[in-house]
């Protein structure tokens, strides 16, 4: 698959709280080819936005794509790793190096931020993994 359309979502019960991702992974013609859903313990909510995007990279990468756009719902996230923002909180710049390196692993990259009514997908399937690990316990 040369080219793949991402979602990705993190979320968090709390912040710090409960945490989780959600990530669907389309192909061009808009076919879902991978779903990840998630839960990741007790972190922030932009500790589990950056756990997301991590998570869909390192999926891209093995899936084969060499261009992808990835849109997320995390406006903070999207403007630092586009460059616009810098990273000052500690707990983030380890996340944000991880996605910088997995960046470099494409041809083609484009974030892009997106309202939450438009990351439906991925949402759900993030609260679905907290759902379920609570429900399990």
């Amino acid at each position: 698959m040369k080219r793949l359309i991402i979602n990705t979502d993190g979320a968090a019960r709390g912040n710090p709280g409960p945490a989780s991702l959600g990530v669907v992974i389309k192909n061009a013609d808009g076919h879902v080819v991978k779903e990840l859903s998630a839960y990741l313990g007790e972190m922030t909510n932009n500790q589990a936005e950056y756990k997301a995007l991590i998570a869909a990279l390192e999926t891209a990468a093995e899936i084969g794509a060499e261009s992808i756009a990835i849109f997320a719902d995390s406006e903070l996230m999207v403007k630092q790793v586009k460059g616009l923002y810098k990273v000052k909180n500690e707990g983030l710049k380890p996340l944000f190096d991880e996605v910088k390196g997995l960046l470099r692993k494409f041809k083609n990259c484009n974030i892009e931020y997106v309202p939450r009514e438009k990351n439906k997908e991925a949402d759900k399937l993030a609260n679905l993994a907290i759902d379920k690990h609570f429900k399990v316990l």
